[in-house]
């Protein structure tokens, strides 16, 4: 059989010229919304058309990254001259935006309430003012709703977003289920149920009057009165919920997992990649991010750092001996063979660490369409241009 072409090989250029949307997820710190952003740089300079890159983690990177300030709800577009500045011209456009939790649910119930009245209701309650920050998988929920909405628009050709930390990112999947099912909970039926009725039986009566001196009537009323209007909408929730559960089982829907090759978030990456598969979502590509080059790995450069410790009193000599004034600390042969010596003692340890990286890459259990190694970056990636540079190291 003849050697597969290097065009043929699976890349993520490949895989991303195929699909709609790309789900970034991993463990946190082992950066997964810089990989994010760089695929969709890639997507944007190499594919051409409008990419969107949505994060919907809490933490502020992307927009630094981008050189960008302020982002929120509404996209931006990243502008010409900042490709330019990179050396870099794009054929397509890149547009970013953070989710705007508030904003969204905002827009969640002018969209879905039933009429004017019911809305105005809604967000003029005082327990909906808070909904944002403490109602249950308000954040993970509206994320799904955005992502569905955006999509649904089909003003991009990717949409490439980027989750929270791993384990968050489950319930970023699980969040329109779970709020259907809070909806029709028991738990919420009996908080609603002397509000809708002024039957109390006698099995319920304690239940109210120790809430009631606990919470208080007022908040009770609040939120009954919150979710009472809320169950107007409760078809559209559910329906809503199914319409995402289908987009990201559909074939337009990819998901991308970034780690590092250290045991604990590599177990967490493997975790969640193998949820994927249970879910029958598509994992499409993993990323090993900040690899120690394969060069380490070598049996030659170990023999030559093992012959370095061991003559490394000769070699510190020789060196001394050949060293001018204008090189005076290296006139001191016994200093010179303790740093020969420390050199080689680091690269055998560093050798050791890249061998265990290779190893628990090799004991992966998932099998990804694409994966790649990324090699550990000197400088910190904070601009278009480094997105860029990283951007390569994943393309293809």
């Amino acid at each position: 059989m003849a050697p597969t072409e290097a065009s043929e090989r699976p890349s993520l250029e490949r895989l991303l010229a195929t699909r709609e949307i790309m789900v970034a997820c991993g463990p946190g710190g082992v950066g997964k919304t810089t990989t994010a952003a760089a695929a969709g740089v890639m997507a944007a300079v190499k594919h051409g058309g409008k990419v969107l890159v949505l994060t919907v983690d809490p933490a502020r990177r992307l927009a630094t990254a981008l050189g960008l300030t302020g982002i929120g709800n509404k996209e931006h577009r990243v502008p010409d001259e900042a490709f330019a500045e990179a050396g870099l011209k794009s054929r397509g456009e890149l547009w970013v935006a953070m989710l705007d939790t508030k904003q969204s649910w905002d827009d969640l119930i002018a969209r879905h309430a039933p009429d004017e009245a019911t809305r105005d209701e809604i967000l003029a309650n005082p327990l909906y003012q808070n909904i944002s920050g403490r109602f249950i998988q308000s954040h993970d929920y509206i994320a799904m709703e955005r992502l569905y909405e955006i999509h649904s628009e089909g003003r991009y050709d990717l949409i490439v977003v980027d989750t929270p930390p791993t384990r968050n990112a489950l319930d970023f999947l699980d969040a329109p289920e779970r709020m259907a099912d809070f909806f029709s909970s028991r738990l919420l039926r009996w908080l609603i149920m002397p509000y809708r009725s002024r039957l109390v039986n006698v099995a319920t009566k304690p239940f109210y009057q120790i809430a009631d001196r606990i919470l208080g009537t007022e908040f009770l009323g609040d939120i009954s009165e919150f979710f009472i209007l809320f169950q107007t909408m409760y078809d559209g929730f559910v329906e809503r919920s199914r319409a995402v559960g289908r987009l990201l089982a559909d074939r337009r829907t990819t998901f991308l997992v970034v780690s590092t090759l250290e045991s604990v978030p590599l177990r967490e990456a493997e975790f969640f990649a193998q949820e994927l598969t249970s879910r029958h979502l598509h994992l499409g590509a993993m990323v090993m991010n900040k690899v120690l080059p394969e060069y380490l790995r070598g049996s030659e450069a170990a023999d030559a750092a093992h012959t370095m410790a061991e003559q490394a009193g000769e070699l510190g000599g020789l060196l001394s001996e050949r060293m001018g004034p204008a090189h005076e600390p290296l006139r001191d042969s016994a200093q010179v063979t303790r740093v020969l010596k420390e050199i080689s003692a680091s690269f055998l340890n560093f050798q050791t660490v890249a061998l265990r990286e290779a190893e628990e890459r090799d004991e992966l259990s998932v099998a990804p369409e694409v994966m790649v190694s990324v090699p550990f970056f000197d400088t910190e990636i904070h601009d278009l241009g480094g997105l860029y540079r990283l951007g390569e190291q994943i393309w293809e």
